[in-house]
C-alpha cells in the first residue's frame, strides 16, 4: 500500500511531475536498482540524448521484469546528468515512463565515468 506525503503549508509545493514523499507500507519485496545507463546490449552508448534515455528506461524495464515488477512498482527515482540541460528530456522521458504515476524523484548533474554517457539513473521498486 502507498501514500502519497505532499504537505502544502510550510513547505514549498512539489510540482505536477513529483511529490514530495511516497509511504510503502506492506511491501513483501523491494528492488534496488543501480545507476542503469543508456547503453545498447553490447555496451553501446547511442549519440543522442533522446536515444540514451529510450535504452535507460527500456534497460529498467527489463530489470523490473525479471524480479516480475513494472514501472508500477517504482517508488523512488535518482537521475544522474551530464549536463543541467538534459533536465527537461529527462523529466519528460520519466514521465513517460511512469505514465500517471508520481514518485519522489532527484535530478543531479555529475561528471560521468565515460563522456558518451550523457545518463544514468537508479530507481527503487517495492511489490
Amino acid at each position: 500500500m502507498e501514500r502519497t506525503i505532499n504537505p502544502d503549508k510550510g513547505i514549498y509545493p512539489a510540482t505536477p511531475d513529483y511529490v514530495h514523499a511516497l509511504e510503502v507500507t506492506g511491501a513483501g519485496r523491494l528492488l534496488f536498482v543501480s545507476g542503469t545507463m543508456g547503453l545498447d546490449v553490447i555496451g553501446r552508448a547511442p549519440e543522442s540524448l533522446e536515444e540514451q534515455l529510450d535504452l535507460v528506461w527500456a534497460n529498467l524495464r527489463r530489470i523490473l521484469t525479471e524480479a516480475d515488477m513494472t514501472t508500477d512498482n517504482i517508488v523512488r527515482v535518482t537521475s544522474y546528468l551530464s549536463d543541467p540541460d538534459h533536465a527537461e528530456k529527462n523529466q519528460a522521458a520519466r514521465l513517460e515512463a511512469l505514465g500517471a504515476r508520481r514518485v519522489p524523484t532527484t535530478a543531479i548533474v555529475v561528471r560521468t565515468l565515460t563522456p558518451e554517457w550523457m545518463i544514468e539513473i537508479e530507481i527503487v521498486a517495492a511489490a
